[in-house]
C-alpha cells in the first residue's frame, strides 16, 4: 500500500520502519497535515496522521479528492478527525488504541486494510464497517 506519514517525529522513523518491514511503500514527512501539506498525499491510499494534524472536514475532502481511502492517527486521540467527512467519502478510519506498540498498531491497520479487513478495536469509522 502507498501511504504518506505526516508530522513524524525523528525517534519514529525506526520504530515505524521496524515495524513495517518493508511491507508498505511508505513517504515519511516532517510536515503536519493540513489543506496545504495534503498534496502530498496525491497517489496514496493512506495517510498516517498525529493527534495535532488538522482532520477538519475541508482537509479530509482534499484527501478523498486526492484518491485517499485509509486514515490512521498514530494516537489513541481523535477529537481531531472529522468522522462524518470521513464517512461521507467511504474512508475508514482507525486509531493506536493500546499507546504501548503505536508503530505496530498502525501498520497492522494497514496490513488489515490491504486485506480488505476490518481493523477491529482500533475502528473508529463513524459507520460500522462489518
Amino acid at each position: 500500500m502507498k501511504v504518506v506519514a505526516y508530522s513524524v517525529k525523528p525517534f519514529e522513523k525506526e520504530h515505524l520502519a521496524k515495524a513495517n518491514q518493508k511491507k508498505h511503500d511508505i513517504t515519511l514527512i516532517f510536515n503536519s497535515l493540513s489543506l496545504e501539506t495534503a498534496v502530498f498525499a496525491a497517489g496514496k491510499q493512506a495517510v498516517i496522521v498525529f493527534s495535532t494534524d488538522d482532520l477538519s472536514a475541508e482537509v479530509i475532502n482534499k484527501l478523498a479528492e486526492l484518491g485517499v481511502k485509509y486514515i490512521t492517527t498514530r494516537s489513541a486521540y481523535t477529537a481531531n478527525i472529522d468522522r462524518v467527512a470521513a464517512s461521507i467519502h467511504g474512508i475508514k478510519l482507525a486509531n493506536a488504541p493500546n499507546e504501548l506498540d503505536i508503530a505496530g498498531q498502525t501498520i497492522r491497520n494497514l496490513d488489515m486494510w490491504e486485506m480488505n479487513k476490518c481493523v477491529g478495536k482500533a475502528c473508529i469509522c463513524a459507520k460500522a464497517c462489518k
